[in-house]
């Protein structure tokens, strides 16, 4: 294997512990709720609160270490996210383990923002979309292999496996990543300056709002195939590592999309992704069904996100790490947003299955945003072409 190839795996490893502990606690919400006494739907906060560090550590650490090496910048992110898993797994009750997800939260936008740019740094432009969603292959084979397991060893337990895991991809990623300085210029005012830039906004939207719905569906995974599918409760690490596997084919399927069309890729995967949702509750009927719904979402999922990721970074310009961590904001609203929403209509008695309604919902509203956004961009790129002279 050579180096380069070290590299990426080394950041996939960073993948894949940041990917066990966002999801596995959506497996174990059961396990977790009755632990510390609390309601399902409130159990929701622990996906929320995880979410919202994502969404203010990922643009507030890009800026703050705008002039760090990026190999260092990774070490510190992956130290830190060891030592948050540590304290979830040692939490004393419910309100304790919110603040720790919070905190785990705020390094994974980062880590992933700038292990792209890394990534993208290390091959041509020509591969450029298969490098960016190496960090993210991680992630999917921790719904492969991760979550499953995890799920398993009892939530507790599972807080410390990633910890453990974290600190394994430090040793990695300081052995095998090579040194990664900041251009000239780097700094904070050149990467806040991405927020100046409409499409940065528009792109952000596009995921903040379009994801929502598959995280819609499957924060609310199990008591939706116990429930609905029929499913056992011991049955459902089964149907996590059916939702990895389609994400693991979703995100390698997806960067080679975007190394033929980033926009392309971005439009039918949404459309995708508002197909599999409006279909989920009639699936979910079934356990059979239910899990090739799984299957399915997983797949048209994951092929967004190397599009989202990778547009991100182009529209950003020259703050190309602050871009490229936006995307994890954006799919960490997603992510707070649908456990939010699905939880409402679950509580408002509309059944297992209405989260899927809202996901559609949510789905449409980003492939219409997605649209926009690419609209205006070729309303830009054309004007100045009809100005000049024939």
């Amino acid at each position: 294997m050579n180096r380069t190839a070290l590299s990426l795996s080394a950041m996939a490893g960073g993948g894949f512990a940041i990917g066990t502990t966002e999801f596995v606690t959506m497996g174990l919400l059961p396990d977790v709720t009755g632990d510390l006494g609390v309601s399902i739907p409130r159990g929701g906060w622990l996906v929320s609160a995880y979410a919202l560090g994502v969404v203010v550590g990922a643009p507030l650490l890009a800026v703050l270490t705008a002039r760090m090496d990026r190999r260092r910048l990774l070490l510190a992110l992956m130290s830190a996210f060891t030592v948050a898993n540590i304290l979830s797994a040692l939490a004393p009750t419910f309100g304790g383990l919110v603040t720790a997800r919070f905190l785990t939260g705020l390094p994974h936008g980062a880590y992933f923002g700038i292990a792209s740019v890394v990534a993208a740094s290390l091959v041509g432009p020509q591969r450029r979309g298969r490098a960016i969603a190496a960090p993210m292959f991680g992630l999917t084979v921790a719904n492969v292999l991760g979550v499953p397991a995890s799920s398993f060893l009892g939530w507790r337990s599972a807080y410390w496996f990633v910890a453990l895991v974290a600190a394994a991809t430090v040793v990695a990623v300081r052995r095998w990543v090579p040194p990664v300085p900041v251009s000239d210029g780097a700094g904070a005012r050149r990467e806040l300056s991405a927020l100046s830039r409409p499409q940065v906004w528009l792109t952000m939207g596009v995921g903040a709002v379009g994801m929502g719905g598959v995280f819609a569906v499957y924060s609310y995974v199990a008591p939706i195939l116990t429930n609905s599918a029929g499913w056992s409760a011991h049955a459902v690490p089964l149907g996590l590592a059916l939702f990895g596997i389609g994400m693991t084919i979703g995100n390698v399927l997806g960067g080679a999309l975007v190394d033929r069309s980033v926009r392309r890729t971005l439009l039918t995967g949404f459309a995708a992704v508002l197909t599999t949702l409006t279909l989920f509750p009639f699936a979910a009927r079934t356990a059979w069904t239910a899990g090739a719904a799984l299957l399915v979402l997983g797949v048209v999922g994951s092929i967004t996100v190397p599009a989202l990721q990778t547009r991100l970074m182009d529209v950003a310009g020259d703050a190309a790490s602050l871009g490229a961590s936006l995307n994890h904001s954006a799919l960490n609203l997603a992510n707070a947003a649908g456990a939010f929403l699905g939880g409402v209509v679950i509580d408002a008695g509309l059944g297992w299955t209405s989260p899927a309604w809202v996901g559609a919902a949510l789905a449409l509203s980003g492939l219409t945003l997605a649209t926009v956004s690419l609209v205006v961009e070729l309303g830009h790129v054309r004007r100045p072409a009809e100005a000049s002279p024939a």
